[in-house]
């Protein structure tokens, strides 16, 4: 039997991201509070790597950047660039499709302050491997932030230091393209770290990468 590609739904291998879930279960009965799995195809040669499920929004609503700032850029710009049919209404079902596109996060359970330890990193990077591996066609790989960045060479066996994170920042791994962007979260954009030109600077560069 092979191994699930997505943790269960009470997954308790980060006891500390499982107790802070169940805080959350607690006072938020009604949101989707656990791991969040991918949203798109496994055929798509683009897969688009976050950091973690924001609390009000993929912890909430089920769906990786929904229902948070940082989906809205996201999403925006998946769209202006060809990547989705239909409407983003932030909702889980809104009949948002992704075309040639796969989101996942490289820690799928929301941490507290939206920090991640090294451990839970280490430990969710088994999933991490487990969707790559179910996407045959994949080409080009856009990490939003270090830590998905990081997540991404771990997955690989690679050594960080010889793949140095910055905007914009080009890496030929084994099979495909790595492509880096500061995260679309609003600190980043509210402080102008990160511009709409910027984000879409970056998928200029999967676009023509993808053909």
């Amino acid at each position: 039997m092979s191994e699930p590609v997505n943790p269960e739904h009470d997954c308790n291998l980060c006891p500390r991201l499982h107790d802070f879930i169940g805080e959350q279960r607690i006072k938020y009965p009604e949101w989707h509070n656990g791991p969040v799995d991918p949203f798109g195809d496994n055929n798509a040669r683009f897969m688009i790597a976050g950091l973690a499920p924001g609390l009000r929004g993929a912890n909430q609503s089920g769906r990786p950047f929904t229902g948070d700032f940082a989906g809205d850029l996201l999403y925006a710009t998946i769209d202006k660039f060809g990547f989705s049919t239909g409407k983003f209404d932030a909702r889980p079902d809104d009949g948002l499709v992704l075309q040639d596109c796969l989101i996942v996060n490289a820690v799928r359970c929301v941490p507290p302050q939206n920090k991640p330890t090294t451990e839970e990193i280490k430990t969710c990077n088994v999933f991490f491997q487990r969707q790559m591996a179910i996407m045959p066609n994949l080409q080009v790989i856009l990490a939003l932030g270090k830590i998905a960045h990081d997540a991404i060479l771990m997955n690989f066996g690679l050594i960080r230091g010889h793949y140095k994170f910055a905007h914009g920042a080009v890496h030929e791994l084994d099979r495909v393209t790595l492509v880096d962007s500061y995260h679309c979260s609003r600190y980043n954009t509210n402080t102008k770290r990160l511009t709409t030109e910027m984000f879409e600077d970056v998928f200029e560069i999967v676009r023509e990468r993808l053909g």
